[in-house]
């Protein structure tokens, strides 16, 4: 079995995997590390919880730092050799934190910036110079454009969740910035999935990649135990506050479509005494930071949140994810359920299911080549949707899903840029 000692990272990186209790590596690391070591572009089709913040970082800093941990070079102001792309907040401020934890004994000063929070703390961080900047595209092109920042100096380009970052809208900042950067550069792009428009954008940033996968893409993360109750619409939050009588749903991530269904479901849980609270792209920064801090800690019980702003969550000892509303793409699916049994533990995942869904929830069986058990044993078990014999006789081509149905036209609409 390989172990960090084995893959030739600089002793002291390897103190801080050990100060932080890893011995062996995740296969994506084992993967990764090794070439990205060498200086080879690197592809990796990764999903959330594999371990893939490690798997760049790791080589990342011992690139920099070198085997003595002081890098060759002092930071310039406003000129970081490394660029890591993220496109979320809250997953930005995760890999710094990381690139800080494994590079506690180097001597590398790493930044990160994103929107809704003042620039000028970060703008006087860049001035006093770093080795690695972490950013969201729209704060980055704006102190681009401010001449606070400049890429011209960066030998080490990393553009993170890939896919979630197209699906945002952020190709056309993407590609300005991708344009800033040094042709002669060490490339990785990681994404959960590899879609038309991921594969495209690949071609054209990495020069004859290493390609590697942690999983087969689109599949479950096999310790989850995945469950779907069918209940009508209008008893979802009962169902909700039914089950969270359970203590053992100790940390709960709930998922919604729309960021005013998660404040309604926050809402209905506090009164009904469960802390919790909404996490999306409404809330202002400090707002989500707090939420999240609450989560982590435990003083919040339920986190409540939509795809987007879930997508940077990395929270140790999520016991359960609840669908409260399931994804209209199946592949988000997967990403929600990745949120729980991390790090080696168990987790459950439960969805609920009404009659509009049927169709999500086909899809999702389809793409994770599985069904999801039933539970009948609740009170609000809808037999006429779990036996809805239509569903079972139309084909692909004659399903509908909701989105698809004129007299809701609003669920047709792409989701809106999330600022960053």
């Amino acid at each position: 079995m390989t172990e960090f000692a084995g893959l030739k990272l600089a002793q002291p990186i390897l103190r801080a995997i050990s100060d932080e209790g890893y011995t062996t590596p995740t296969p994506i690391q084992v993967k990764s590390i090794p070439p990205l070591l060498e200086g080879r572009d690197l592809l990796g089709v990764a999903q959330t919880g594999t371990g893939k913040t490690a798997a760049f970082a790791l080589p990342l800093l011992h690139r920099l730092a070198g085997e003595a941990g002081k890098p060759a070079a002092k930071p310039r102001p406003k000129q970081p050799r490394a660029l890591i792309l993220a496109p979320t907040r809250e997953l930005a401020g995760q890999i710094n934190d990381s690139l800080r934890s494994y590079g506690r004994h180097l001597e590398l000063r790493t930044a990160v910036i994103f929107g809704g929070v003042s620039a000028r703390p970060q703008i006087q961080t860049l001035n006093r110079g770093i080795h690695v900047l972490v950013a969201t595209p729209g704060r980055l092109l704006d102190l681009m454009n401010q001449g606070q920042v400049r890429l011209d100096a960066v030998e080490v380009f990393i553009l993170d969740e890939a896919d979630r970052m197209l699906d945002m809208g952020f190709i056309r900042d993407v590609k300005k910035i991708i344009a800033a950067v040094p042709a002669r550069r060490q490339t990785a792009l990681f994404s959960a999935t590899m879609p038309e428009s991921v594969q495209s954008l690949a071609s054209g940033l990495l020069h004859d990649p290493v390609r590697v996968e942690a999983a087969p893409a689109a599949t479950t993360v096999e310790k989850v135990e995945q469950k779907i109750f069918f209940v009508p619409k209008d008893k979802k939050r009962a169902l909700l506050s039914e089950l969270l009588k359970d203590q053992d749903i100790a940390r709960v991530l709930i998922f919604t479509r729309t960021k005013h269904g998660a404040n309604r479901v926050a809402r209905h849980l506090e009164q009904t005494g469960i802390s919790s609270d909404a996490i999306h792209g409404n809330k202002a920064q400090n707002a989500r930071q707090r939420a999240l801090d609450g989560f982590r800690s435990g003083s919040i019980r339920a986190l409540v949140a939509t795809d987007i702003a879930a997508r940077g969550i990395d929270v140790e000892g999520v016991t359960h994810v609840i669908n409260f509303e399931l994804p209209n793409e199946p592949e988000s699916y997967v990403h929600r359920i990745g949120r729980t049994a991390r790090a080696g533990a168990g987790g459950v995942a439960i969805s609920f299911c009404d009659h509009e869904e049927r169709a999500y929830l086909r899809d999702i069986e389809k793409t994770i080549r599985q069904s999801v058990p039933v539970i009948e044993d609740h009170p609000y078990h809808a037999a006429e949707i779990a036996n809805d014999p239509g569903l079972a006789k139309r084909g692909p081509q004659q399903t509908k899903r909701p989105s698809q149905r004129r007299r809701n036209p609003q669920r047709t609409k792409r989701a809106p840029r999330l600022a960053a």
